[in-house]
């Protein structure tokens, strides 16, 4: 009867969101692109829920996809990507979503977590909590498919290369964008995920910061050691970065370090220039938008006295 009556008069007498998605659904099924469009419009003025957010998003395809309704499933995944954005936080609540709620928040580009080992981690506790359902099938079908977007993790990511011989080391590399590196102005700093040598966790940190005779702003990095206590630790490491024209690493600076829990070393000023020419567009350490840093660490054990 809404159908009908909307059919005649343009209006609809309902405003309970269950009845509108019946009304959507018949309009549907009659093609009744107008009445689509309306019922739409007046699902999107309601008050989102996690709910009928979840209920807009398992309409089935022929609905979701028609250009009438798809700014209400827009909706639904950017109410539910903001809700849930802390990941962490709201872990337990997530576990019992769909896989249409897990899908929207994990399209999300503002996702606020640590690293992507938080949303590997938390991927897999989701899974085995739903079991074996044929709805995720076609989700894991499409995974290989979907776009790698780098996110705005709270802690940078790294690629690591590991070495046992002939001295235990790791090599570190963190990359961060002109951008990336323009926001930490005028004293802002960015902090890598953490990495493992010899048993001990390490970070890395970019910093905005004035050289020690508050001339100038510069950019600094610093290598520090996470567990706290009266852990002693000697390192040996060098910064570089790479440098046009040649693109290939430069070294900056190196040297030894006793680390002791929550200390660090590192280098207010690693250019040594200041922070404008180091942003600059000419600037010879960013190559194709993007800094380039590495960061080399070796402990090398002392060597027994020679017997005579």
């Amino acid at each position: 009867m809404e159908l009908l009556s909307f059919m005649y008069s343009g209006k609809l007498s309902t405003t309970s969101p269950s009845l509108l998605l019946d009304v959507l659904m018949a309009a549907d099924k009659f093609e009744v692109v107008s009445c689509m469009r309306h019922c739409s419009q007046l699902l999107r003025s309601l008050p989102m829920t996690t709910e009928s957010a979840l209920l807009y998003l398992d309409l089935p395809c022929s609905v979701s996809m028609a250009s009438a309704v798809q700014p209400l499933t827009d909706a639904a995944k950017d109410y539910l990507a903001k809700s849930y954005r802390d990941i962490t936080k709201f872990q337990d609540e997530m576990l019992g979503l769909p896989l249409s709620g897990i899908e929207a928040i994990l399209s999300s580009d503002d996702l606020q977590v640590a690293s992507e080992d938080a949303i590997y981690d938390f991927v897999l506790k989701w899974a085995r909590a739903q079991g074996p359902t044929p709805a995720a099938c076609p989700f894991c079908r499409q995974s290989s498919h979907r776009r790698f977007t780098e996110r705005a993790y709270k802690y940078r990511p790294l690629k690591v290369v590991e070495f046992e011989r002939p001295h235990p080391q790791c090599i570190v590399y963190l990359d961060l964008t002109r951008g990336e590196c323009a926001n930490l102005f005028p004293s802002g700093r960015v902090y890598s995920q953490a990495f493992h040598l010899g048993g001990q966790g390490f970070f890395l940190s970019a910093h905005c910061n004035l050289d020690q005779h508050s001339l100038f702003h510069c950019f600094g990095l610093f290598l520090g050691m996470q567990e706290k206590g009266s852990i002693s630790f000697t390192v040996e490491y060098e910064f570089a970065a790479r440098t046009k024209p040649s693109g290939e690493f430069v070294s900056k600076y190196k040297g030894f370090y006793t680390f002791t829990g929550g200390k660090a070393v590192g280098y207010r000023n690693l250019f040594g220039i200041p922070w404008t020419s180091f942003v600059a567009e000419d600037s010879l350490f960013f190559i194709n938008g993007t800094l380039h840093l590495r960061a080399e660490l070796t402990i090398k054990q002392p060597q027994p006295p020679s017997l005579q």
